[in-house]
């Protein structure tokens, strides 16, 4: 019995590895067809790169909601792209509001604010009614019991927000100084998508702060190594859990109005679906429950989606651009296959009987 065991894992491993040559071969030959083919210029590259780190910097926001609360509870908070998708679209109206009143064009950075704190109070709001209503009762519960709750949670906010605001699309008014490019070099980069890195990365910035040298996240990543323990030293257990979701809260609505910034069209209530599976994907990607494996796994996920068909495929498939969700989706099958701690998750040891 022993020896058949480890056949079959001497032909899983040996599978996986040339799984892994083929698709290093596949990537490699279509890049270097690609590059040969000068169908792209060096201008075209720069602004695809530019792009993906404005789209993959959205889904870090996003994704941190993710591997903050898995860092506390293990587990994935699956409604987490409704809680996006209720501060983006609440925020609307308001954005709607100081544009129709001109309170946009003649004080854009005070507009601006009052979106974003819409947002963030909104979706802040849901976050802690999700822990609160759904997942507390639950704490102690097998695993598989809270996933289940939060994909019922998810489809309970999208039809809330539907009987709310409606089924038709929406988009935010466009702010008149984001509308121009800056030249770098040959490539025009547009305004708002630095704007958009920016802010991501400020809020990013001061998340790990918040994390690393705060009171209340050495709390924290005391509860996520040992809650027992954390109580008996005095740690408000439900308090850290409640702050971890309404910090994931206020990151995914800041995270509503740069995407509303950056595209401004098709706010709708179905629009957290496919961002808050691509931040999953990006946590994963880069070690779920590390928060600076969050943050380079949308970033990464961004660039991938942004290059990858293009790089890969662009001399052999038209529109290849086209095909981004396929790659996110792809890139999180390859990344649970062949590395499931993450770019900068801990491979944990098996324990020895």
């Amino acid at each position: 019995m022993v020896r058949r065991y480890l056949e079959r894992v001497y032909w899983v491993d040996l599978i996986l590895d040339l799984l892994r040559i083929l698709i290093i071969a596949v990537a490699i030959i279509g890049a270097t067809l690609t590059l040969l083919s000068g169908k792209y210029t060096a201008s075209q590259w720069i602004s695809l790169a530019v792009s993906g780190l404005a789209q993959g910097s959205i889904y870090a926001l996003i994704a941190l909601g993710y591997t903050l609360v898995y860092g506390i509870l293990l587990m994935i908070n699956f409604a987490h792209g409704e809680v996006y998708m209720a501060g983006a679209f609440t925020a609307f109206f308001m954005a709607d509001f100081t544009a129709k009143r001109g309170w946009l064009a003649s004080n854009p950075i005070l507009s601006i604010l009052s979106w974003f704190l819409v947002a963030a109070v909104t979706s802040m709001l849901v976050a802690i009614l999700l822990e609160r209503v759904a997942y507390r009762p639950l704490r102690g519960a097998p695993r598989l019991v809270p996933l289940i709750t939060a994909i019922g949670a998810s489809f309970f906010l999208q039809y809330t927000f539907r009987g709310l605001y409606g089924s038709g699309f929406h988009s935010y008014p466009q702010v008149p100084g984001l509308q121009g490019t800056i030249q770098v070099g040959d490539a025009s980069i547009p305004i708002v998508q630095l704007v958009v890195f920016f802010l991501a990365v400020v809020l990013m910035l001061g998340l790990n702060w918040l994390v690393s040298y705060s009171k209340i996240g050495k709390a924290m990543r005391a509860v996520s190594e040992d809650k027992e323990v954390s109580a008996l030293m005095g740690i408000d257990i439900d308090k850290v859990i409640v702050f971890t979701f309404a910090i994931g809260g206020i990151l995914a609505g800041a995270a509503g109005v740069i995407n509303g910034l950056y595209r401004p069209q098709g706010v709708w209530f179905y629009m957290g679906f496919y961002p808050g599976i691509k931040a999953f994907t990006a946590a994963v990607l880069g070690g779920i429950g590390s928060v600076p494996g969050a943050m380079l796994g949308g970033l990464f996920l961004g660039i991938i989606e942004s290059v990858g068909p293009n790089l890969i495929l662009g001399s052999l498939v038209p529109g290849a651009n086209q095909l981004k969700d396929v790659f996110a989706f792809v890139m999180l099958v390859l990344v649970l296959i062949f590395r499931p701690q993450g770019i900068l998750g801990e491979r944990l040891s098996e324990k020895k009987a």
